[in-house]
Formats: structure tokens, C-alpha cells, sequence
């Protein structure tokens, strides 16, 4: 575990990079971990993409299909990989549980429907 602190905001990643306690997170955090992930600023369209995949978390304790995502934000169907590279990053940015050791060490993670 490693305490991580951004703008003044303190939060506990576990040893991959995972948020601990995902209601933990706000923009403030995404920002953090984005940039620790080296994906840049956190636009308006890859907000939307991670306010999404929370709430589908949340009520269906899984990782959404990503078409799925991208035709509930309005955005083009590959709009995951486009915006975050690996929908991995997305997962981890959104501030959601670590999906274990066999999708980490995956080159390559593409969940169902891509």
C-alpha cells in the first residue's frame, strides 16, 4: 500500500496503482492517477467515459462491454481505447477495484464486445 496525496487530497493506493477505497474518488483524484498513469489531462468526453463505467460498477459489480460505454456517452465506439489506450487505465483511473493479477499482467485487456 502507498499513501499518494494531489492537491491536497490524501488517498491509499494498493501496490499496482488501484485506488483502496473507491469512494475515495472525485475528479480531483482522477486527475492524480491519470497523470500517474501518463495519460493527460482529463477531458470533459474521458470523464464522461469514467463516470460511466462507475456507475455500471456500482450497480452490476462488473466492467461494462465498451461499446456499451461509448454509446452511452455519445461517443464513438471505440472511444475507451482511443481515449485512455487500455481499457485497464480506464478501470484503474475510474478509481475501481483491482481486477487481479491475471488482467495486470495481460499485455493486451480487451473485455467483452471490442
Amino acid at each position: 500500500m502507498q499513501e499518494a496525496e494531489h492537491k491536497g487530497m490524501k488517498f491509499t493506493l494498493d501496490d499496482d496503482g488501484y485506488l483502496v477505497n473507491m469512494d475515495d474518488w472525485n475528479e480531483t483524484i482522477a486527475s492524480a492517477l491519470a497523470e500517474r498513469e501518463g495519460i493527460g489531462e482529463l477531458t470533459a468526453d474521458k470523464m464522461a467515459i469514467l463516470k460511466f463505467m462507475r456507475d455500471y460498477y456500482r450497480e452490476y459489480n462488473f466492467f461494462p462491454i465498451l461499446r456499451f460505454v461509448c454509446k452511452n456517452v455519445g461517443q464513438p465506439r471505440n472511444c475507451v481505447t482511443e481515449k485512455f489506450i487500455e481499457p485497464v487505465l480506464a478501470w484503474k483511473i475510474a478509481g475501481l477495484p483491482n481486477p487481479g493479477d491475471e488482467v495486470n499482467a495481460m499485455g493486451r485487456w480487451e473485455p467483452l464486445g471490442f
